[in-house]
């Protein structure tokens, strides 16, 4: 089983091409809507948000995302702790989900794929790029936020050229049709690697 990392930044389009990659019946794994479930279902790390966040950290069980982003974003100490509570709950239930899956391809999606270490646990990684104004279009629409709140979002992020640097393959998502070509060629060489 060889384990792919695919990453991007804000508005690359992952999500696209994770999906063609699905419809070739590639295994998939989302770490970031992982995280999402695990911040609601697992109890200690319920408790330990609320450690750190306070009772507001949760509404009718559910957590409070909004309240948790005003805090983070402005607060890049609390982020990492988040983070250090979080990753480690993902990787192992990614650890779970592999041992339970017989494919041969496994795509562990992760916006923030280095900067959570789990690209240790990478065969081969993938980068997702797409023009500056492509991506604040993408974005703007999606959030319904300004350019300029995505270009904030941006600056929160690692560079591109450093994931480019730090991948096997880069797949630019400019337009469908050519981002389903990349794919493609992308599927066939991981194939054939060993």
């Amino acid at each position: 089983m060889k384990i792919i990392g695919l990453t991007g930044g804000i508005g690359s389009g992952k999500s696209t091409v994770l999906n063609l990659f699905k419809a070739l019946g590639v295994e998939t794994y989302v770490a970031d809507i992982e995280a999402k479930k695990l911040m609601s279902t697992d109890l200690d790390l319920k408790k330990e948000i609320c450690a750190l966040f306070g009772n507001e950290a949760y509404l009718n069980n559910e957590l409070n995302r909004a309240y948790i982003a005003s805090v983070v974003f402005n607060n890049s100490d609390k982020l990492q702790e988040l983070n250090s509570l979080v990753h480690p709950k993902v990787r192992a239930h990614f650890q779970n989900f592999i041992k339970n899956c017989n494919a041969n391809l496994v795509i562990y999606e992760a916006a923030i794929l280095f900067e959570s270490g789990n690209h240790t646990m990478c065969d081969y990684i993938i980068t997702v790029t797409a023009d500056l104004e492509e991506r604040l279009k993408r974005v703007s629409k999606r959030d319904g936020v300004t350019k300029q709140q995505v270009l904030e979002r941006m600056n929160h992020q690692i560079s591109d050229e450093f994931r480019i640097q730090n991948s096997n393959f880069v797949i630019k998502n400019n337009d469908l049709e050519s981002t389903k070509t990349q794919v493609l060629t992308v599927f066939d060489l991981l194939q054939k690697m060993h």
